[in-house]
């Protein structure tokens, strides 16, 4: 056995190792993060939103941008398949497919994301109250408010010493504040730049031992004392816990919205499709599977074994990327997966058959088995690189005009065919040239071959 071949079992080993792992453990695995399953909106249900702009003269270009700031928090919160879509001229529409926290997810969707930090006047002004700032001097008030209170009734308004615009969303991070009379908290860092900065340094310079709030989308957060000047403008926000730190920073750091959105209705959306489709899904790929398996097995005998092998570490690896990635699954994207899996078979059929051919020209079975990768590849390859053509063009189309679904069968489909190429090309050749030494001319039946039967020519001139 060559080192060549040692190497590439061990990876194989490796990997089909590690893909079983992923599939096996708990929801909840060393990476810190939740890897199981997530099904689409038409499987499993979820809430749709409806949002609306506040301003009356907002134009289309502004809801563009509200709509790819949304679309970026919600991808922030780990929902998949998601789809965010302008409504008229003044709405968005977001679908969630199986938001564990609702609320949560509301709250981050209507916040415009705009951070200050204000001159309270020697205040320590309370933790959740609503203000007015020169920055953002009328408010859009939270559900519930407009009953009780108008915007006179909120108090002064408070200087801006920052600008929103000037938060450099790249240093906007999640972290751990350290010491302090309350321990380890968690927190926000931040970073503003230009005439933000500046002010920023300047106020705090000379108000040491002063407070100093910081309010997001008009409402304080808290309200910290200045004990040394902010020259480079950065900072921590600390918040009371990572589910406040996780919502703030999701606004923070996917950008602000152009304008206000309120929620004008918030409902709840079954599943379309449910569990019923999903087992009829799986049914209907394991049934395919086995009959692809019985056809290579009796046609090809041996090398259909190493096949379906290969074909099952293929599945296995797929579902391991599906909860890795993650990749939200939908029928669209079950449909991807197992188109997959026939053009990851049509591989093998290409090289099984211009195996048989090399070796009814009287080579023997190493040979063989080498030209028939070697001849076969450019097929391989061509018919690969078209497909995963297809598969961008879906993926962008879908990205483009908000088609999730269509995303989610093409993301399934390119993913598919990358994978095949390397069961195909790396891991079927690796078992049958494992496998070479079992091979004598007498055992030609192992492969399904008469050689009594004529080869077909390879070129003209082997013809003549």
């Amino acid at each position: 056995m060559r080192s060549r071949e040692i190497i590439s079992i061990l990876g194989i080993v490796i990997i089909a190792a590690l893909a079983l792992w992923i599939n096996l453990a708990p929801n909840q695995m060393a990476l810190g993060r939740d890897v199981s399953f997530r099904l689409g909106l038409d499987l499993q249900g979820g809430i749709q939103v409806l949002l609306r702009a506040t301003d009356p003269d907002v134009d289309r270009e502004q809801m563009e941008i509200a709509r790819g700031v949304i679309e970026r928090r919600v991808n922030a919160l780990g929902v998949g398949e998601t789809l965010v879509q302008v409504a008229g001229n003044d709405r968005l529409i977001v679908e969630l497919p199986g938001v564990d926290d609702p609320e949560q997810a509301v709250e981050t969707l209507r916040g415009t994301g705009r951070l200050e930090f204000i001159d309270s006047q020697g205040q320590y002004l309370p933790s959740g109250a609503l203000i007015r700032t020169t920055g953002s001097p009328n408010p859009v008030l939270p559900e519930g408010v407009e009953e009780i209170q108008t915007l006179d009734d909120l108090g002064p308004i408070f200087e801006s010493i920052t600008d929103g615009a000037d938060l450099d969303t790249s240093s906007v991070q999640p972290a751990f504040s350290q010491g302090g009379v309350t321990g380890s908290r968690p927190a926000v860092s931040f970073a503003f730049t230009g005439e933000s900065a500046q002010r920023l340094a300047a106020f705090t310079a000379q108000n040491v031992g002063q407070p100093m709030c910081i309010v997001l989308d008009n409402v304080v957060i808290s309200c910290p004392q200045i004990n040394a000047a902010l020259r480079d403008g950065s900072g921590v926000i600390e918040v009371n816990d990572v589910t406040d730190r996780d919502n703030i920073l999701n606004q923070l750091k996917y950008g602000a919205l152009p304008v206000p959105l309120v929620v004008e209705t918030s409902r709840s959306v079954t599943a379309t499709l449910g569990q019923e489709s999903v087992e009829s899904s799986i049914m209907a790929g394991a049934i395919g599977l086995s009959l692809v398996a019985i056809y290579m097995l009796a046609f090809y005998r041996f090398p259909g074994l190493l096949a379906t092998l290969a074909l099952a570490l293929y599945v296995l690896i797929s579902f391991a990327l599906y909860r890795l990635i993650p990749i939200t699954l939908t029928l669209p994207g079950i449909a991807g997966f197992v188109l997959s899996i026939g053009l990851a078979v049509d591989a093998n059929v290409l090289i099984f058959s211009r195996l048989r051919e090399e070796y009814r020209r009287g080579r023997d079975i190493h040979s063989a088995l080498e030209l028939g990768f070697e001849e076969s590849w450019s097929a391989i390859r061509d018919s690969s690189v078209s497909t995963l053509i297809t598969s961008i063009v879906l993926f962008i189309f879908g990205n483009s005009f908000g088609v999730s679904i269509i995303q989610g069968f093409a993301l399934t489909l390119g993913l598919g065919i990358l994978l095949s190429l390397f069961t195909a090309v790396v891991v079927t050749r690796t078992l049958l040239r494992l496998s070479t030494p079992i091979f004598r001319d007498d055992r030609a039946w192992i492969f399904g071959i008469d050689r009594t039967k004529p080869a077909v020519a390879k070129s003209a001139a082997e013809a003549i």
